[in-house]
Formats: C-alpha cells, structure tokens, sequence
C-alpha cells in the first residue's frame, strides 16, 4: 500500500490543480514518440531493447504487452511472427495459421506485409466475407499463412466451422483490453479457445489493461474521492481487472521495468489543461422558446389524419421514428446551445435541416409528417434568429469581436477559448491537429463555425465521425477520404469522436485536444497516445471551479497511475493464473461440421435467416416475439414470415424476457436446421440444385460457360446419310435415288436435271423439297425428289466417279497440278485418282439427267452418254498430260455452245462462237468484253505478244499445229456463289439487280478437248453447291431429330423448323434461331417454374426462382447442349461456297487444321476454349472445326425448345426439356394437391371482396382460396395470415411470359428479332401489368398492410386517370410492383384452377391485357435511342455524372459545326441518364434529325463473319462469263509511309464560305491527343482514328471505296505479305472536324475493301497529325 500511496502523491505533485481557477495552462508530465515503420525498403529492422525484452519473454508463455501508445507494439508482433512461421507450412501435415486481431485492420496489415516473407490478407465486412462460405475461407486458408481480421469475423468463422482454432499456431489481439463482457474477444476465448486440448499461443497487446469502471476506494481522502465511473484506482480493482483479463486471455501481464529507454523512444505529449469560464445566455427564455415549439408540434404529429390507416404499421412506425428524430434534434441544438452558444445553435439547426427527411416522400403521409419535422426546425432557426436582428449570416460576415462575442453570450467561453488556442498555433504547415469532442454534432457544428473565422483562414478544417447508422455519421468511402488527408496535411485541425482514439497511425500529429474530457482511462490514454510528433501537445479543457470535472480528470490520473504500478509491480511467478470461468452455455452443435450457435447469438441469426426470406419495399420479413408471463416466468412465442420453413414456435421458461427471447431463438435455429433451411454451417441454405435434379455438376461447369465472351473450339457433326461403302462393292450398288429438277424465271434458260445417289434413305420432308436459288436477274426453282432406287455396277460407278472428279475439279477446281515455272512436275489430278478426297463418310453421286421426250415412259434417265465421254477426256489427258503433246484437229463446224476442255489450262469453256475471220496468226488479244467483237478490238490493247502462236509459244511452249484454223470465242468456268441469299431488289428501277459485263477469251481449237456435255449441264453444275449445303442441313436437322425423337412418335417436327433453330445470324439466311431462342426460352421458364412450383409446395419464392434460374442459366443450358453434342450441329457461319467440295473434288480454298485433332469432334477442355477478342468465330477449317461462341450452345437449346413447341406444342416442347436431361416434369397428382391445399385456406375476408373480383376478371374459380392466395401481399402477415402471392407471383410471372411470347410469335412472322425482343419486354414488364390492373379496377383488391403501398397505388391510379401534366419531368409516378405482381399471381391462380390448361388462361387474359403493345406503338427508353440514332448517323456522346442528393447527368453530342448538351435532374442515375437523353433526342428532332421507331437497330442482319463469299454475290455471274484476266506483267504496290508531300496532294480542307468557322460552341477545351503508336495490322489504323473520333467527339469518318480490275496481275504489299490479284480497291475518307471543316484523303491501292480502309485511315491520321490535331510517338 505504501508504494501505491507514493506513485499516487507523485501524480498529484505532476499535475497539480492549485492554479486552475487563475493560471490558463498548467504542465503535465513530459514523454517523447515513436513512429511505427512503415517503410518495405527492407524486411530486416532493428528492435529496440525493450522490444526484444518483451519479445523473448512472448516466446517462452502467453503474453499481454502492457506498452505505451506508440511503442511499437506491432513490431513485437512481426518478430513473434517470424519466430512462430516455421510451424506454419504444414508441421504435421496440416496447415498452419497465424491469426492477427485487430478492431481496424489495414495498418497491422501493411506493416506485417512489408516486414515479413509470408503471405498476408486483410479481412473486414467491408470486403463482404459475411456472405462467404467454405469454399471462400479454404482458398483463402490456402493461399494465405497471416490473417489480419476483425474479432468480429473471427468469430463468426468459428461459429460457423468455416475455421478452426486448432489449425493456429499464433493468435494476437490487438487492443485486447476489449477482452471482457460480450465482445467478440472474450467469445472467441470462452466458446472456443478454452475448450480445446492444443491451444495456440496468446500474444496480446494494449496500453491500457484496465477498461471497465469500478468504484474507488478512498485511503483516507474520502472527501476528494466519490464513487466515479472514469476508472478505477485501487490495486485491488486494479488487481481484479487485470486478472480477470488474464484468465480470459490465458496470458501473464507484462511491461518494461526500465522506462528510461521508453522515454528515449516513444515521444509523449506535453500535458496541459486550458481554462474557460462558466458559460451564460442574454435571453434565458430561449429554451423554453424552443421546448415550446417541439411541444407543439409534437402535438400536431399526433393529431395527423393516420387513424383512417390505423392498421397500417408501416405509418406508426414512421410516425414514432420522425417523433423520436424531432426530439433528438432538439436534444442536439440544446446540447449546442449549451455547450457554444447560439451562433453554434444556430448551426446546430441547420445540420438538422439538412437531414431531414426528403420531402418528396413517395407517401403522401411521410411527405406531411417530414415537412411537420422541417416546419419545426425552420420554426427553431427564427427563435434563436431574433438575437440578432441583422441576421446571423451578416453578423458573421461584418467581423466578430470575439471577447464581445463571448461577452453577449453569443459564443461560450469554452468555444472561445479553442479558438485562443488555435490563434496560438502560427504556421497551418507545421500543424496536425486531433481535437476531440464527446458528440458528432459537436464536430460538425465546430467545423462549420472555425471555416467562418477569418483570422483562422489559414488552416483547413474538416471532421470525421464513425459510420453507424447515425444520421450525422459518415460513410466509410468518405471517413477514409478524410482520414487520408489528414494524414497527408491537407487538413490541419480535424474534429473527431472517439472514432480516431485507436487503430490510426499519424505520426506528425502535433497536438491533441480534448475539448471534451475522456471518460475513462482508456480513452485518456489512447487519445493521448495519437500525438506522436516530438514536442507535441496534449490539452484537456476544463471548466473553472466545475468540480465535477476536476474530480473526473483527477480519477482517470490516479487510475492510470495504479494501473501502471500494478502492472510493474506484477510477478508472474506469484500470480499464478486464475482457471477462466466459462460456464454453462445454451449452445446448438452441428456434429457433420462442429458449427454452434448460442443463445445469444442465435437472435441475430433469426433476424439473418428472415432477411433471406422474400420481400419488398412495402414488407421486410422480420420475426415477431410475442411475451406471456406465467408465475413469474417469462415465455416468448416465435412467429415467422410466412415464407419461412414454419411459422411459429414456443420457447422454455426463463427468468426474464431477454433470455426467453434467446431461448426461443436458439430452438428454431436447432428446428431451421433439422429442417433444411439452415446448412450445416447453420447458414440459410441457398438453392443449389443435385446433380440428380438438373444432370449437372456446378463444378464442372468452367467460368464463363455460356456467355458470349467465351469462344470454344467445336468441331463439325458427320451427316450420316451422305456415308457409304458402295465404293467397296464389286458388283454394284443399290442407290437411292433424289432428282433435282430445275425451273428457270426465264423460260429460255434451260438447267439440266441432275440426281443424288446415297445409300441412306432421306425423311421424307429432306428428300421432297423445294428451294429458290438466286442468281442475277432471275430466279430458278429448284425441286428435290425421292425418285426410287436405283442399280449400278461397277463400271457405272467407276465412270460415275470419273465425272464427277473430272467436272467438280475442273470447274471449281484444278485439274493439273504443278506447273514448270514453279519449279514443279505438272501432273494430271485424275492420273492415279488415289489423293482424292473419298471417305465413308462423304460418298454420293451427283450424275446429270438426261431430257426426255414427253412421250417417254421414263420419269427419268442417267445420261451416260455425258458421264462416258467426261470417262473418254479423263483417259485422253492421262495418256497425254505432258504439254506440247496433245494437239486435237477439232470440225469447227457445228461448235456452238459445246463444252470443252483447255490442255494448258485444265479449265472448262464453253464456245460462245466461231470467229470466221482469225485464226492463230492474228495479233494477240487477251479477254474481251462479250459485247466486242474481234474486229472491235482496239490495237492498244495488244499486250507484248504478237500473235497468238507467239502467246502460247513463248508463255506454254506449244508449238500450234494448225495455225490456219479460225480461233473460237470461249467462256470461262468460274466459282461458284451463293445462290440461297436473295440480292435482287436492290439497284434497279425494275427490282433486279444489273448484270456485270461478261468477259470472253479466244483460243484456237486444236488446244481444246470437247466433252460431250450439253451448256445445260455446266449451267446447273453451278447449281450444285448451293442446293447441296440447303440438303446437308436439312439432313443434319432430321438426323439430330432422329435422336430426339428416338423413343417417341408421338410428333414429327420439320427438319426445316429444326434447321431454323440450329442456324445463327452469321449465317446470313433468310431465317436464323433468334425468334425460336425467345420462344424457347419462355417455354424453358414455364415448364421449370411450373414443376418447381408443384413439386416443392413448402419452399418460398426465393428459394423457387434460385432453382430455376440454375436450371435455365446459360452455364447449365450450355452444358446439357454440349453433353447432347449440340455444338457439332450448329450452322454458325456464311456458307463460302468456294470450300463447299463435292465427295472427289479437292479444294482450291485450303484452311489447314492447326489444333491437332484429326477427329471431327472435339473434346471439351481448357486448351479449346479462350476469351481472346481476336480469335474469329465462324471459320471452319479442312477437318471442320471453328470456334464458336458459347453462349451460342445456349441459346440453340432453347432455340430447339422452341422449334419443338411451335411443330407440337407444350407435350413435344416437354419432350425436347427432357432428352435435354432438365426435370420439367407436370404430374397431374401435384396440380390436384395444390388445388386441395388452397381449398383449405380461409378466404373470405369481405363478404362480396372474391365474386367481385371474379366478375372483373371474366372467370370464376373453382378454389376461391386460389384467387384469395393471389391477391394478398406478405405484409398480411401482420394481421396473422399465413399465406401471401409470391409462389402464385413466381408461377405467373412464367405463365404471362410465354402466352405473350408466343402470341408476338404468331402475330409478327416478318419483324426483326431484335424488335420481337423489345415487344416481348414491354408486353411482360411489371409496368405493363400495373397498369392492366387499373384499367380493370383490380387494384382495390389487393389485402396489403403497407400506408406506404396505399399511397404509392393511389398516385399511381391518379397519374393513369388524370390528363397528362406538361410540366411532369421524364420520369412519371413509378408503378408500384405490388401491383404488376399481383395480376402475375392471379394468371398463377389461374393456372392451377384450370389444371394447367393454357389456352383457357389466355382466352381470359388476352381481353385484360388488350392492348397487346405492337411495334408502331413500341417506346424505347430514351437512352437507348440516342445510342441507335448515334450509332445510325456515326455521332459520339458524351456522358458527365455528378451524384448528390440529386444525380445531374450531362450527355454531350457533337454534330458537324454544333454542340448539344441534354441535361437530366433525378433521384436515381437511371432517370437522370434517361431525362437527359430525352432532352437530347427533343434538341435532334428539332433539327430534323431523328430515326424511325419501325426496325430495331438492336442487332444487324449479317454480322462480320470471315470469308464471306455472300458479300459478292450481288454480282454474281451464274452463266460462265469469263472474270479472270490473263495478261501477264504485274502492277507492284508497296506500303509506304504517308510523306508530307503526299498528303498534302492528297488531302483537302473544306473552307466553303458557307462554312461558319467563328461559330461559338460550348465545347470545352481538350487536349491534344498523343498516339503512342499505330497497329499495322487489320483493322488497326480504323480502331486508332475511331477512337480519336470518339474521345474527341468528332462525328465517325466515312469511307468512299472504288474499284479497279485490271488484266494485268497486280502486287500488293511486300514480303511475307505480298500477294497478286486482278482487283484494287482504293478508298476516300473524309472526317469533318466541329468548326474546322472537312479532311479529305485518299489511301493507296489495296487487294481488299478493308485494307484500302485501313491505308485511307492511315494516311488520314498522319494528316491530322502534319494539322496539329494529334501527336504520333513514333512519327
């Protein structure tokens, strides 16, 4: 006791209080600082002795460090970290972890990080860890070895068995002095800690062991001491504090013996106290002035009109909070007035203002009762305003006397004597100032009044409070804004709660104050301990002769003084520690995880569990605990929402309310979790569906599976009806037999029949079609047969095989191989027939017809007489294929139109004509148009050959026998094109597209070979290709329905309805899946949602749409396609003609295979699948593969649900959901047993409430409890019901889905799909139901207990009836959900009542919805299409946000010499964006601009797809006009760099006069852009000049391209990138810069279209770049 009472008396002569009436600054004792490192340069440091001390006494048992603030007790942390790390990389085969606790987390975070070689987290709720679950925390286990975290999370981690205690080595607490009551420290000891039999060390650290309050023992000075709760004094408090935390923690106390160094290294404040005189008021009726006025108006909020919604709670609660807030309020403004006098009241007021509630309430009853609480405070604010009859804000600005301030009571003393010491301050650059203060309002208020004084400009002033649910409280983002300027001294004087007292590191703050005392010797201690600078400034402020507060300030300094001494004084070995009393605690174990849940922790997860549960915005579920008193026990009754698992439950007896609340908590949490609705980590489970109900493994399913940013490599399906052996058969083969016959739109044009030989017999809907091909300028019909069988033998199929090898090779192919000038043996293709591209797997026949005679019996004949004289030329060239050699005496009579074959060219003509007057000796001509004759032909034209004998000489080295024979006018063969696209209609006046010149070559006829074809048969060879790829699709579509319809016959759905769904927009048809996708999709949804719905009658609406949305997401549909190997048959680019080859015909369009598969198929992995933006989809190589989009997959599944419900309705739709492997089951028993679950419910709630509304709706129910179900809102519950509308909303909200998707279907065959899309959303969106309900009145019959739902549904009904408002914004009176829900609900109801049958629903609903919205009546939001006209005119915008109370959105739109700016005020972003596109659109439309609402630009008809030969087929030439050119010397264009000179030839600026150059804009200044450097390769000069154009704002650049042929070879390009054509495209493009005119450039020749884009985008930005207008890094 001695050395007790001698520390004491030494406090007492350090801080003597004999001067505090007079002397304003008296001295404390004296310390110095510390800064914690935070420096990474280097992982080593060097603790100081006293650190090591402490330490190495850590390592050898459990400690609690006892250290000054700013010791470094984190860095005695990191050493025992390191030291501790070798048992945590598996020590006995299992992981170890270090733990380290911290109330704020990030600083111990980066100092652990930066000085240890471990890997390091944070964890904090901010970072949504309350939502994880196992595998979260085991990945994080994994990869991490420190964990920094809150206790809080720590604790629910234990709790919830997603960590265990037994895999931590190291468990530190930082502030352990927390360690007592209920907080999460002393939880984590007792629930779990002390049970264990292996136990991780304990490291604690604080600067204050002593927290709770105790009352204080008096030594003989019982006339200064009185009970006090700022500490305590005495040892034995002491003791018993200490002690106790000990016992919790399982650690010894310990603290440096030897200060001295302590006093070296830590810097401590310099203490002092200022002084300030009791404050006084002129106007002492002020607060009754005030009290009077909140009497009042408290007074009018209870007479506000609400009895009329009496039952409505939702009004009383709203009622109670803003009556508790006006009383807070005025509690805060008296407190100020109090505390700083009235100017500070004054602002006081108008903090309060600035939180009240908003006005605009969507509740005409909160609007009144908000704008009551805003009159009251506009009431206040004038009370305390007659004190200065200038006003306050011009007494303020005139310049304060602050002494006469204080003198006329205007500011108090204490107010005045903060800004004395501030005045002292000097420099704002040398000062950090921490100035706290007991209450938020204190803060903000002070704050606001020092930025007003002028003599204080100097220094930037901010505040920071906590972010509780206080409306004065701050938002973390913001909080940590603030916190970081602080610390970077942008803000000098920072006022604070006690928010700052721990867990911040500021090593430059100068100076601490407490304007208002601490309470406890704690908070002394640790807001003293953030003026760490050295010479810094600890100020408490004291009232004069308040001896409350020196009393109060006397305690806290003896308690710190007996606190350190018994800490010092503490010997370990003596003190032996105390067994932690745990106790006996209501726990519930899961034995599968070893997850618990207590009594008291099971309240909060109740209230979890119900958050979980579905709501709204008019009905939050939430339990209701109802209390009985039995015999002086309390009993508490549960009752839940009535989506929950059950609804009530009753607990035990208990002494008290709160532990019967506890108690009864804790029994549902046991029953939720015997039930289901808690997992195994006692969490509310989330619907993930088995394996067995959806057939998929979620873990199976890669990230990304079904979204279009994912591609996969697929490979291609084999058409099993085109394989076959016959090859193999020596004496012949049965054929099926499929005829083509061709009818031309222009009589005279006569196609040869041809026929199909396969093995395989087709359905009959594949091998009885008819097909139009489109070729220029007319139109053949074409029409496939099933036309029998057929026999060939041998030497048929053998001659067969010829022709088609001869015919297919030589007209979309090449016949010889190799050639001398490429260094080559040229080799006839047909001389061994061995490299030939026959397989089982493609091996048909396509064999010309013969014409028949009318008079014939013969339906149709082979013709043999072609086949065999093709047979005759193929064994002609076999034995002559060695040029020079072959020289054929050739009639010349009789040669018109006849097929013939060129020996040096391998290429098939037909004779056009006999040119009479030439002959081998005439000057050489190349290819002529068909137009010119020979004699037409001018001479400058003739190239560098003299004579043809000379051409074939010098170029073949064929000497001409027969020079004297008159040369002959050929065609020539050429590729085919796609015939299936329709290009007609769109360049000529009569709707046909124009013919291109056909151009004709001459060749003496001994180089010629004749076959003995008709022109009638090379015309429909042309055919072929085309007509094919339509047939090999349809096969594919039978053969996939083949397996689908396997085990049932019940319905046959077209192969071309099945094709429609397997063919993508890439493919550029006439029909594509996107319309079936949409079907199916409505389809999918309702079969789920209806099997969900009757086989889970208990489960909520939550946990029913969270299972359906797994079944139908586009990860599941993607993996039940690829499962079924959907992929393989999916049509997904242009068909490119030119690489369709025939069985025999090789292909002169080569894309080699580069995966490495040599199968068709591929397998699903890793290595096949990317994100890369450059890969491009649709390709198809040599062995089919091409990478496809995933999500693709998805959507031809439901593409195919929907082909099978349009063919056969809702029984084949099912059909096709189940073979997918979905469970959309619809038994008949689970319709019977909802019907008699809801027959069972009370229903009559008003008498006439159900037939009214029945006869409203057109239909009476045969349940009533049906229809009663549907109409009644959660918030029911209230009044006791146990039933609401959300499982009838979640089956209806499917019903209306695909009723209305299918009625769109039908009703608009020809609209785009992107438009039935938008009709779709705006027929089934909640806005459209509501607004069903008021035009059929079925609002009034809603059952709700929402005030708010009433008043929402009352303006709602007003805004439709009444005339519209000119002067309403944008955005109209919302629709209140509840509403739209409600009719979903009753379509559920309805449903049910009529067994599921659909078209009863709709003959009901089609009235009520009428009208169905169509697409002239379509309204797109107003952001969308201001995005479609941009994108429609090539004009970029620009979005500025500015979010507040109010979101203002500025949307920027550049026109050529204009800048419209659309401007948007709302609540939400959303609107904001949309009222400012609905400005912009207005500004557009007076100008004349605007877009038709009749097509939706949503997506295009052909997207960019590779080698798409369909570009070109507008000039197609199906009748062998000859388009190659033939002449020899090639024209060489190399890319070169755009030179000053050039551009400056080649560019021009519009400087019209009409061109108002001076016009002024609003455009802001922007900089210069900088391009780094240009991408040369495709597309790169494009994309670098568009995104000039669009940060800019320029309007997009527009392209001009012109083509030129030539008969000579022209080379592009240089090296690796050279190559040849007879086709230059070379491009204008203009950009016209807003008030600077238009660009104009031309670029250099390209072989493609794009490429002469690029050179022109090229040459264009080094233009802008010689104007200044941007800047090339590598110019």
């Amino acid at each position: 006791m001695h050395s007790t009472m001698q520390v004491f008396h030494t406090c007492l002569k350090k801080r003597i209080f004999s001067d505090m009436d007079s002397n304003p600054e008296t001295s404390l004792v004296n310390a110095l600082d510390q800064e914690l490192p935070t420096s990474s340069n280097s992982r080593n440091f060097t603790p100081r002795r006293y650190q090591v001390e402490v330490f190495d006494v850590a390592k050898r048992r459990n400690t609690i460090a006892v250290l000054k603030t700013g010791a470094g007790k984190t860095i005695i942390a990191v050493m025992l970290i390191k030291h501790t790390g070798q048992d945590i990389n598996y020590s006995s085969g299992h992981k170890k972890l270090i733990i380290f606790l911290a109330p704020t987390v990030h600083l111990q975070f980066e100092v652990i990080k930066n000085y240890t070689d471990f890997a390091v987290e944070e964890y904090y709720g901010a970072k949504g860890v309350d939502e994880w679950n196992l595998m979260c925390w085991e990945k994080e286990i994994n990869k991490h070895d420190v964990l920094v975290m809150t206790p809080q999370i720590l604790l629910d981690a234990l709790r919830k068995a997603f960590i265990s205690l037994e895999t931590v080595c190291l468990l530190i607490l930082d502030e352990c002095h927390h360690a007592t009551g209920n907080h999460p420290y002393t939880k984590i000891m007792k629930e779990f800690y002390h049970k264990l039999s292996q136990k991780p060390k304990i490291f604690g650290m604080t600067a204050s062991p002593v927290i709770r309050k105790g009352l204080m023992v008096s030594y003989n000075l019982s006339k200064y001491m009185q009970p006090c709760a700022s500490g305590v004094s005495s040892k034995i408090d002491c003791e018993h504090q200490i002690s106790e935390l000990e016992s919790i923690l399982d650690s010894q106390i310990y603290t440096t013996e030897d200060g001295k160094e302590m006093e070296v290294y830590v810097p401590a404040a310099k203490e002092t106290c200022r002084f300030y005189d009791q404050p006084w008021f002129p106007s002492l009726n002020l607060k009754a002035k005030m009290e009077a006025s909140w009497y009042k108006f408290d007074a009018l909020l209870l007479k506000l009109p609400v009895s009329q919604h009496s039952h409505y709670k939702d009004i009383d609660e709203k009622l109670k909070t803003l009556r508790k807030r006006l009383f807070n309020d005025l509690a805060k403004i008296l407190y100020c007035l109090d505390d700083l006098g009235p100017i500070c009241a004054y602002e006081a007021v108008k903090v309060c203002l600035e939180n009240t509630p908003n006005a605009k309430e969507d509740f005409e009853i909160y609007r009144e009762i908000s704008l009551q609480c805003k009159y009251f405070l506009e009431e206040v604010l004038c009370i305390i305003g007659e004190l200065f009859p200038l006003g306050i804000e011009n007494f303020l600005d005139v310049g304060l006397d602050y002494i006469k301030a204080v003198h006329f009571g205007y500011i108090s003393p204490k107010l005045y004597e903060l800004l004395q010491i501030f005045q002292s301050f000097g420099e704002a650059s040398k000062v950090l100032c921490l100035i706290f203060v007991e209450r938020i309002v204190t803060a903000k208020v002070i704050e606001r009044f020092v930025k007003k004084v002028t003599c204080l400009s100097h220094f930037t002033v901010s505040y920071l409070t906590g972010s509780n649910t206080s409306n004065d409280s701050l938002a973390p983002k913001m909080q940590k804004g603030i916190l970081e300027s602080f610390l970077s001294g942008k803000v000098n004087l920072l006022f604070t709660t006690d928010v700052v007292e721990e867990g911040i590191h500021v090593p430059d703050c100068s100076c601490v104050i407490r304007f208002d005392l601490p309470k406890t010797v704690r908070s002394y201690i640790q807001s003293r301990g953030r003026a760490r600078q050295n010479d810094s400034l600890f100020i408490m402020m004291l009232e004069r002769g308040n001896m409350k507060q020196r009393d109060q300030l006397f305690d806290i300094i003896r308690s710190e003084c007996s606190m350190t001494n018994t800490a010092l004084n503490r010997d370990p070995d003596s003190c032996s520690l105390k067994p932690c009393r745990i106790g006996e605690t209501n726990a519930y174990f899961v034995n599968a995880t070893g997850a618990s849940v207590t009594s008291d922790s099971s309240v909060s997860l109740i209230h979890r569990y119900c958050e979980k549960l579905p709501g709204d915005k008019y009905y939050t579920p939430k339990p209701i605990f109802q209390f009985s008193i039995s015999g002086g026990f309390y009993e508490c009754k549960l009752t839940l929402p009535p989506s929950a698992a059950f609804q009530t439950i009753v607990g035990p007896l208990s002494s008290n309310s709160q532990i019967s609340k506890q108690l009864v908590c804790l029994e549902a949490c046991k029953k939720l979790h015997q039930m289901g609705a808690l997992n195994d980590h006692l969490l509310p489970s989330i619907e993930e569906p088995s394996a067995n109900d959806l057939n998929i493994n979620c873990k199976e399913s890669a990230l990304g599976a079904g979204t279009t940013k994912r591609k996969e490599l697929h490979g291609t399906t084999c058409i099993h009806a085109l394989s076959g052996t016959w090859d193999e058969k020596l004496d012949g083969t049965i054929f099926q037999a499929y005829k083509f016959d061709f009818s031309c739109s222009m009589v005279d044009e006569i196609y040869s029949g041809f026929v199909l030989l396969i093995e395989s017999r087709l359905d009959d809907d594949v091998g009885n079609v008819e097909l139009d091909l489109y070729l220029i300028s007319r139109m053949v019909k074409s029409r496939v047969s099933s036309s029998g069988q057929v026999h060939l033998d041998s030497e048929q199929m053998m001659k067969a095989r010829c022709f088609q090898e001869f015919f297919f090779n030589g007209l979309f192919g090449r016949l010889f191989v190799g050639s001398e000038s490429a260094g080559t043996k040229r080799e006839f293709l047909l001389q061994h027939g061995t490299n030939l591209p026959w397989g089982p797997s493609h091996m048909y026949l396509l064999l010309p017809l013969e014409t028949l005679n009318t008079s014939s019996n013969e339906n149709w004949r082979i013709n043999w007489t072609g086949i065999n004289s093709a047979a005759s030329v193929v064994e002609f060239l076999k034995r002559n294929s060695f040029l020079g050699t072959q020289h054929c005496n050739v009639n010349v009579n009789d040669l018109k139109d006849m097929v013939v074959l060129a020996i040096h060219t391998g290429r098939i003509y037909s004779i056009v004509e006999v040119v009479s007057d030439s002959s081998a000796k005439s000057p050489f001509v190349g290819d002529t148009s068909a137009e010119t004759s020979f004699e037409q032909i001018p001479n400058d034209v003739f190239s560098d050959y003299n004579t043809f004998i000379d051409y074939f000489h010098k170029k073949y080295g064929i000497a001409l026998m027969y020079p004297e024979q008159p040369l002959l006018r050929l065609k020539q063969s050429h590729n085919p094109h796609n015939l299936l696209k329709n290009f007609n209609g769109a360049s000529s006046c009569d709707g046909l597209v124009n013919e291109k010149m056909q151009i004709h070559v001459f060749m003496p006829p001994e180089i010629l070979v004749c076959i003995n074809v008709s022109l009638d048969v090379l015309r429909s060879f042309y055919l072929l290709p085309s007509l094919m790829h339509r047939l090999e699709s349809l096969m594919l579509a039978s053969q996939l329905r083949g397996e689908i319809s396997c085990s049932s016959s019940n319905f046959q759905i077209s192969s071309s309805l099945i094709l429609e769904a397997l063919t993508t927009l890439r493919c550029c048809e006439s029909f594509s899946m996107e319309r079936l996708e949409l079907l199916g999709d409505s389809v999918l949804k309702y079969a789920v949602s209806c099997h969900l719905f009757l086989k889970y009658p208990e489960k909520h609406e939550g946990q029913l749409t969270a299972r359906r949305s797994w079944a139908i997401c586009n990860s599941t549909l993607h993996k039940l396609g690829t499962d079924h190997k959907l992929q393989g048959y999916i049509r997904d680019s242009a068909f490119d003609p030119r690489r369709w080859v025939a069985p025999g015909h090789r292909s002169i369009h080569p894309v080699p295979c580069e995966c490495g598969v040599d199968a068709l198929e591929l397998p699903l992995d890793a290595q096949f699948q990317t994100a890369d933006i450059n890969v491009k989809v649709g390709v198809c190589c040599d062995r089919g593969h091409r990478w496809m989009s995933s999500k693709t997959i998805a959507d031809c599944v439901e593409a195919l649900i929907g082909a099978y419900y349009v063919g056969g309705g809702l029984i084949a739709a099912l059909h096709m959901i189940k073979w997918l492997g979905i469970d959309a089951e619809l038994d008949p028993t689970s319709v019977i047993e909802a019907i008699t679950r809801a027959s069972l419910q009370s229903y009559i709630r008003k008498t006439d409430e159900i037939a009214t509304l029945e006869s409203k709706l057109g239909y009476m129910f045969s349940t009533k409890g049906l229809l009663q179900e549907a109409i009644t809102h959660a918030s029911e519950q209230e009044l006791g019901v146990g039933y609401c509308y959300q499982r009838l909303e979640f089956l209806g909200d499917s019903v209306l889905d695909l009723l209305i998707a299918w009625h769109l279907y039908q009703s608009h065959t020809d609209i785009d799909p992107g438009m039935l899309t938008d009709l779709r959303a705006a027929a089934v969106s909640n806005e459209n139901f509501a607004q069903t309900a008021v035009r059929r009145n079925l609002q009034p019959h809603l059952q709700h207990c929402s005030g708010l739902l009433l008043s929402q549904i009352t303006d709602y009904v007003r805004s439709l009836t009444e005339p519209p408002d000119t002067t309403r914004t944008l955005e109209s009176t919302k629709c209140p959900k509840a509403l739209g829900d409600m009719v979903e609900s009753i379509a559920g109801a309805m449903l049910i009542d009529t067994n599921l049958n659909l078209d009863e629903v709709w003959r009901i609903f089609k009235p009520l919805l009428s009208p169905i919205v169509t697409p002239d009546k379509l309204a797109l939001h107003p952001l969308r299409k201001l995005n479609e006209l941009c994108d429609s005119l090539g004009y970029f915008k620009k979005e500025i946000f500015n979010e507040g109370e109010m979101v203002h959105v500025e949307i920027r739109l550049q026109l050529e010499d204009e800048l419209l700016i659309g401007e948007g005020y709302q609540r939400n972003k959303k609107a904001a964006r949309g009222q400012a596109a609905h400005c912009l659109l207005k500004k557009l439309e007076n100008k004349g601009i605007s877009q038709s609402q009749g097509v939706s630009q949503r997506r295009k008809d052909c997207p960019d797809h590779t080698n798409n030969s369909s570009t070109q087929d507008k000039d197609i030439n199906i009748s062998g006009k000859v388009t190659d050119e033939d002449f020899s010397e090639p024209i060489i264009h190399r890319k070169q760099k755009p030179t000053e000179t050039q551009l400056s030839a080649e560019s021009t600026t519009d400087a019209s006069p009409g061109h108002d150059c001076s016009k002024k804009t609003c455009r802001p200044n922007i900089a210069t852009p900088v391009i780094e450097s240009i991408k040369l390769k495709k597309g790169g000069p494009r994309t670098t000049l568009f995104d000039i154009c669009k940060r800019l704002q320029w309007p997009m650049p527009k392209f001009k391209p012109t083509e030129h042929k030539s008969r000579s070879p022209i080379e592009f390009g240089e090296g690796p990138e050279r190559r040849t054509g007879f086709i230059k495209f070379v491009s204008k493009i203009s950009i016209h810069i807003p008030n600077s005119g238009i660009i104009t450039c031309t670029g250099d020749p390209r072989a493609d279209k794009k490429g002469s884009f690029d050179s022109a985008a090229l040459v264009m930005l080094y233009e802008l770049a010689r104007l200044g207008k941007l800047m090339i890094g590598d110019s």
